[in-house]
């Protein structure tokens, strides 16, 4: 820890100024009160009613503009722009060239901006905008143009509605509401396959024009669109959203001060760079970097899952048909598994035991080409993101504070974790097809490597943990002044009681 981050921090309560017990606001109802259940009841529903379904769409069109590529590659993509296998994937790949190394500065300016609707809303509508230029590419060069300019504003959304979810729910809320915003990735390969299907199958010639250049035109005009309302429905931070009224948002302060012990702001010495430097320096990152690298490289099938469907030996609209069912099951599990973390407070299990049903898809791959068998590995396989879900929520749990070391682990790692998308594109080769035997070998390699990293941050938690219930004094180290004190003043108590409720801190794993 550095020593602009240590420099206010406080050792022991007896240190406390007197002078500092003062509040210049009304104390809170008790956490727990009848009164305050209600408020925060109120506060929740107002705020889920609008960032969730604007997240869930903007989600659901992210995934659709990005793997539009994948689906028009049925209907003649990748013959009409003259290009070879190598070139599909290098086409795959060259996305995340620029969306790995973008996030992790695009979550520090979000962590910076005031006003992260206008952020993220301008960013959806400038992919958007790219997506439907894709359409009109007669060439390779031009095509992995729009690849690579698609890839850094799409950076912004994932990492960033994770990070803005992270400034607004407690830890015990998060991984539902990231789940509900990750299901949207989920649907997004269910919905997109079906609207592909009804684009690739009655706009062919249309006006001239292939029906996979149509697919790109309305996906990109529809992602615009849900671009420029965003603006409107997303909220900004708990400080100064403008459609909550001065009660609401201190509550909303407040409640975050509460299940940390700190404030849930940025001070003086907390700039952006800072962040970053304190993000690096965290072993905890550093593993959680690697564990998604290769959760992804494992999970990389996802990008050719119209392919993987396409072996089971259909025509491209029963394909793209058949391609759905796996995401709609996995949506709703996705969920299921978020609120039962939630509620049991666990993080290990509830991510890494679905990359095992992924393995065992793999396994009955890997012993049969019959059509039942196949199809039931590909929903295994897609059981996968049902944990990947919840990666970045334990990120956000285990770096809890200062915001801008949270928000520059939460891009480091999830830009990092991309790197084993950009790999995966060159290991489901059409020459291994259609077995893919080789592809999955990698891909269980990855799963269980991931596996075995995430169990060492598990390791790590618990020691921390029982560091804090051995000695409560150690619950105070590290602990930054000024943000207990902020903590203190919005929750009407005083430093002493703010330092109080700082000891029952712990992290989930």
């Amino acid at each position: 820890m550095s020593e602009k981050e240590t420099s206010g921090d406080v050792s022991m309560v007896e240190d406390v100024d007197r002078s500092a017990l003062t509040n210049d606001v009304d104390k809170l109802p008790e956490p727990g009160s009848p009164e305050r259940v209600l408020a925060e009841r109120k506060l929740i529903r107002k705020l889920d009613m609008r960032l969730l379904p604007t997240i869930f769409l903007i989600y659901i069109m992210n995934y659709i503009d990005r793997n539009g590529v994948t689906t028009a590659r049925l209907k003649g993509m990748q013959e009409d722009l003259r290009i070879n296998d190598v070139q599909y994937a290098t086409v795959i790949a060259i996305l995340f060239a620029s969306y790995c190394p973008a996030q992790i500065p695009s979550n520090m300016i979000l962590n910076k901006v005031s006003r992260p609707s206008f952020y993220i809303g301008g960013c959806t509508v400038l992919w958007g905008l790219t997506s439907a230029l894709t359409g009109i590419t007669h060439n390779f060069a031009g095509i992995l143009a729009c690849r690579v300019f698609i890839g850094l504003p799409e950076a912004a959304f994932y990492p960033g509605a994770v990070y803005l979810l992270s400034r607004w729910y407690t830890k015990k809320e998060l991984a539902l509401r990231s789940a509900i915003l990750y299901a949207g990735l989920l649907i997004s390969n269910a919905f997109g396959a079906l609207m592909a299907a009804g684009i690739l199958a009655n706009m062919e010639g249309k006006r001239g024009i292939r029906a996979w250049r149509w697919l790109f035109f309305i996906e990109g005009a529809i992602t615009v669109v849900v671009g420029l309302g965003s603006m409107w429905a997303l909220p900004d931070y708990p400080h100064n959203t403008r459609w909550m009224n001065t009660a609401e948002l201190r509550l909303a302060q407040a409640r975050l001060s509460e299940d940390a012990g700190e404030a849930d702001k940025d001070n003086a010495e907390d700039s952006q760079w800072q962040g970053l430097i304190l993000a690096v320096k965290d072993p905890k990152v550093l593993i959680f970097a690697l564990m998604s690298t290769s959760q992804l490289l494992g999970l990389s099938f996802v990008n050719f899952f119209p392919t993987l469907t396409q072996t089971l030996g259909f025509n491209t609209t029963v394909t793209l048909l058949l391609a759905a069912p796996p995401w709609i099951l996995s949506s709703v599990i996705c969920c299921l598994n978020a609120w039962h973390a939630d509620k049991a407070g666990e993080r290990f299990f509830h991510i890494a035991g679905w990359w095992w049903g992924v393995i065992l898809g793999f396994v009955i791959a890997l012993s049969t080409m019959s059509t039942a068998g196949r199809y039931v590995s590909l929903f295994l396989m897609a059981f996968g993101y049902v944990g990947f879900a919840m990666t970045l929520v334990w990120v956000s749990n285990a770096v809890p504070r200062p915001p801008a070391k949270r928000a520059a682990a939460i891009g480091f790692v999830n830009g990092c974790g991309n790197l084993g998308n950009l790999m995966g594109s060159y290991t489901w080769k059409s020459a291994w097809g259609p077995k893919y035997h080789q592809s999955m070998g990698i891909s269980f390699g990855a799963l269980v490597i991931s596996t075995i990293l995430s169990f060492i941050i598990r390791q790590m938690l618990v020691h921390e943990n029982r560091k804090l219930d051995a000695d409560e004094k150690a619950a105070m180290e590290g602990v930054n002044r000024t943000r207990v004190e902020e903590a203190a003043r919005l929750e009407g108590i005083t430093f002493e009681e703010a330092m109080e409720r700082r000891k029952g801190y712990r992290y989930l794993y």
